[in-house]
Formats: structure tokens, C-alpha cells, sequence
């Protein structure tokens, strides 16, 4: 190689070292610097699935104990009207669901479809979500079988807290209303906050164990540490003898942190 050229070589590789330096430093700096999150599709942090668990809100659903629908009945509250009710059953304490939806599917004795709902419900964390439907109109064919379906996308589970846990109820009784039989309650918000919107569902079963009721209710807002009245209510007589009463307040579940390990 002539001088000439060698010179022309240097002063070409002294000018792409020059930019190297000068644009390449801060773009390397820039990307490692850039501190890892919960949304760069990256499994980094403690995660055990990019973007999940560890400190992510989004959680690992390899790790989720099942949840499971534990029953579904439908109860004729006037000819042809039915109400269908279920219970969803979640074992994670720290973890639900914020939209699931759902499938009610109600048939016959020759297991003939007699009407559908659906609808979208939350699940709570670390217990039971009851589903409620009313009004559902069967055309006055009779319905013997009751099945809900998770249906639609895969179900996202996020660790989650569930402020229905901080409403107790006590004080359940019995009589009967203008119309019917009547449940009383008392709801006590033991949460140092206010809780809005809190509906409630009862579910009455008999000595065996069976449910042959349900009704619903909500309140707008129950105060701080406070408690309020509630009360469900039946047109008709109930059909058997009452067991045992549930009366299951229902939240949509708040976000958390996750817990660290």
C-alpha cells in the first residue's frame, strides 16, 4: 500500500472511531442502563415467565392451584322464570381474576338445552365466588340440569387481595315478608375504608346440603368499620326445610404486590 493510501486508511479509521466513540458509548450506556420491567417481554427479575411472577403483577399460571365450579343449579321463582346460581371455588389466596366470562347452560330431563346466559364475572381470591343470574326465562319448560362454563380467552390471573373478606355478616333471620319468605342480615365493613357497590348473594340449602334458593342484593356503600342492614326476599313459600344459609358478599378484587420470597 502507498502512503497515500495508508494515510487515506487512517484518517477513515480514525473518523469511524471517532463516531464509534462519540455515538456508539452513550447507545451502549443507554441500553444497559434501562432498567428491566413487567412489560418488555423479557424473563429477567425474578421472574418465572417473561413478564410474570416475581415482582409482576401478572402471575405465572403454571404455579396457580385450579379453580374449580363446585355446583350449578337453577331454582323456579315464578312459572317459566328461573333463577340459576353456582359457586366458583378459588384455593389462591393471593391471586384472582379481574374478567372471566361465563356460560350458564340450563336443560331438561333429556338434556335439551331450555335456555342460556351469559355473562362476565371477577374471582375472588382464596374462596368461593358465587355467580347469580335471575330472570331467566325457560318458556315454561321445566329445567332438571344446570351446568356453568368458563368460556372465551384464557383466564390472566393476577396477584390480587380480595376486599370482600373485610365484610362479615352476622345476625341472619328468618320470617317472612308481604309476599313471601325473608332472609335478614347484618353486613359489618371491617376495613378501615369505605367499600362501594358490595352485592351480596344468599343461598339457602336444606339438612342434606342441597341449595333450593337464591337471591341477591347490594348496597351502594357500606362505611368504615361500619355496619348496614341487608335482606332477600322470595315470592313463593321455599320448598324444603332450611339447613344452612350462606351469605357471600361480593367485591371485584383489588391489586397487590405480590408477596417476596
Amino acid at each position: 500500500m502507498s502512503w497515500a493510501g495508508r494515510r487515506r486508511f487512517i484518517y477513515l479509521a480514525t473518523v469511524i472511531l471517532f463516531f464509534v466513540i462519540v455515538i456508539g458509548t452513550p447507545v451502549v450506556y443507554l441500553i444497559i442502563s434501562i432498567k428491566p420491567t413487567c412489560f418488555d417481554g423479557k424473563q429477567n427479575q425474578g421472574e418465572t415467565a417473561p413478564d410474570k411472577s416475581g415482582p409482576c403483577l401478572v402471575l405465572d399460571e403454571r404455579y396457580i392451584t385450579p379453580y374449580a365450579v363446585m355446583w350449578a343449579r337453577s331454582f323456579e321463582v315464578r312459572d317459566g322464570s328461573y333463577t340459576a346460581v353456582s359457586y366458583i371455588s378459588n384455593p389462591n389466596p393471593d391471586a384472582g381474576v379481574r374478567a372471566a366470562q361465563y356460560r350458564f347452560g340450563l336443560y331438561d330431563s333429556q338434556n335439551i338445552l331450555v335456555a342460556e346466559r351469559v355473562g362476565t364475572t371477577f374471582i375472588m381470591p382464596g374462596g368461593i365466588t358465587p355467580v347469580l343470574e335471575a330472570s331467566i326465562d325457560t318458556g315454561n319448560r321445566e329445567v332438571v340440569h344446570t351446568y356453568l362454563q368458563i368460556i372465551g380467552e384464557a383466564l390472566v390471573w393476577e396477584s390480587m387481595a380480595s376486599p370482600a373478606a373485610k365484610v362479615k355478616i352476622s345476625n341472619q333471620r328468618v320470617g317472612d315478608s308481604d309476599v313471601g319468605p325473608r332472609i335478614d342480615a347484618r353486613a359489618h365493613n371491617t376495613a378501615l375504608d369505605p367499600v362501594r357497590n358490595v352485592s351480596f348473594v344468599a343461598v339457602v340449602f336444606d339438612p342434606a346440603g342441597n341449595a333450593f334458593a337464591a337471591s341477591g342484593t347490594a348496597l351502594p356503600l357500606i362505611g368504615a368499620d361500619t355496619q348496614a342492614n341487608i335482606a332477600f326476599t322470595w315470592p313463593t313459600s321455599f320448598v324444603a326445610p332450611i339447613g344452612r344459609i350462606d351469605i357471600i358478599p361480593v367485591l371485584p378484587p383489588t391489586l397487590s404486590e405480590p408477596t417476596a420470597e
